[in-house]
């Protein structure tokens, strides 16, 4: 028999699904969509070091020797110190928490607003929702990438959101994963934004154990026509920790949706964004901000899909590098035949504060279209010389200017997080970082 990258990973997976089999497939629809992914993965296994999608990030290699997938349970206690450390000080929003991937009602929000359905994963499979069967894998698709067929197979918890049409949610819907274990957490957050309807989704994981940890976390999302949704990733984890991002995005006629994915900790980090412009009239924000120090890997992989005319997309990310840290950006644009009147823009800038730090960027723009306006780029170096010592001359200390250059480069992207709590905490971070 064949022998795959990741293959005692496979088969601890194929061990639990079998385990778990009875939990995992009420649902006949959904259980279906979990074989197909489990044979997948036992056909092709995890991505191994020449993966064109992951040579850059030998994730599989790093979760073979730190991460166990076994089914033991740790019974480590959370307080409600331990769950407020990881918020965000002066945001209010409605918090729904995960405690090891299940659901914690003691340290969630009762959301009573109309306009909003909540639903945990497990609930809305176990009472055969038509949400969570609509969505669940339609847009990730599992067939694509084995990460999120490993979720397909295993993700039983995470949350169901429904935004009702034309309604418009003040307070951000704040999802929290706080692990304390060393073993994995698979996770999917399946939403769906009713037209006209405007609302602002955070989600952030952190990992109490101090061994390494894993979790895998899945959104899918579905943006109707006419609604603004904007969603922020927050990505400040120990630095034993592994985490594997995929959000999966799709937009109708006249919708707006904002990302804003902030990386500053973990051990190995990969981020995949897929936004499918599938109306005309769309428009897609995606902003980026990785401040690494340490052996922090941060790798962000983005793709964008135009696919009708008169559609726009942004797309800024910012990567500062320090110690032996190494960031990686892969930003795709596919601009399809009748994507005429396409505006799409994208560019990656890094800077470099040490002779070990690195940094593989590789903008992509593919155009089948001939009446668009479509430009890409990237920049990798150091600090303006000129610059620091112009601030230097002024009796700034060298610490503090660089600070300050550093900060002027990463500011167009804080500006774009809008929300003034979390504003204050990135720039509370890179203060700290920098000026250390």
């Amino acid at each position: 028999m064949k022998k795959f990258a990741g293959q005692s990973i496979i088969d601890k997976l194929s061990e639990r699904f079998e385990a778990s089999r009875p939990q995992l497939t009420s649902n006949t629809a959904i259980a279906e969509i979990r074989e197909k992914a489990l044979n997948h993965l036992v056909q092709n296994g995890l991505p191994h070091a020449k993966a064109e999608e992951y040579k850059f990030t030998n994730l599989t290699k790093a979760l073979e020797k730190h991460i166990n997938f076994s089914m033991e349970e740790e019974s480590t206690e959370v307080n409600q110190g331990d769950v407020e450390k990881y918020r965000i000080e002066g945001l209010e929003a409605y918090y729904i928490t995960f405690i090891n991937g299940k659901f914690s009602e003691q340290f969630s929000d009762t959301i009573e607003e109309n306009s909003i359905s909540f639903s945990t994963l497990s609930n809305a499979i176990a009472s055969n929702s038509a949400l969570a069967e609509k969505h669940f894998d339609k847009l990730s698709k599992c067939t694509e990438d084995a990460f999120v067929a490993m979720n397909a197979v295993l993700a039983n918890e995470g949350a169901v959101i429904d935004i009702k049409a034309n309604a418009v949610i003040e307070k951000p819907v704040f999802i929290q994963f706080i692990n304390t274990r060393s073993s994995d957490v698979q996770a999917k957050n399946l939403i769906r934004v009713g037209e006209n309807a405007q609302v602002t989704f955070i989600e952030k994981v952190d990992t109490l154990a101090a061994e390494p940890g894993f979790s895998n976390v899945v959104n899918e999302i579905e943006v109707a026509a006419g609604a603004n949704a904007k969603f922020y990733k927050i990505e400040n984890d120990s630095p034993t920790s592994y985490h594997i991002s995929n959000i999966h995005v799709t937009q109708a006629k006249d919708s707006t949706f904002t990302v804003n994915t902030i990386a500053l900790n973990g051990a190995m980090v990969r981020n995949n964004l897929d936004i499918k412009l599938n109306a005309e009239g769309c428009e897609a924000n995606m902003n980026g901000l990785y401040l690494l120090a340490g052996k922090t890997h941060v790798d962000n992989h983005t793709t964008v899909d135009h696919t009708m005319p008169n559609a726009l997309s942004n797309e800024l990310y910012k990567g500062i590098m320090d110690d032996q840290s190494k960031g990686v950006f892969n930003g795709k644009i596919f601009v399809r035949k009748d994507a005429q009147k396409t505006n799409a823009f994208q560019s990656n800038k890094n800077i470099l504060l040490t002779d070990d730090a690195t940094v593989n960027t590789k903008p992509q723009l593919e155009i089948w279209a001939d009446d668009v306006k479509c430009s890409h780029g990237c920049t990798t170096g150091q600090l303006d010389k000129d610059a620091l010592f112009y601030l230097m001359a002024r009796g700034i200390k060298k610490d503090r200017a660089m600070a300050m250059l550093l900060h002027a480069f990463a500011s167009d992207v804080i500006e774009n997080l809008e929300i003034e709590a979390i504003q204050a905490y990135v720039e509370a971070i890179i203060t700290s970082r920098l000026e250390k």
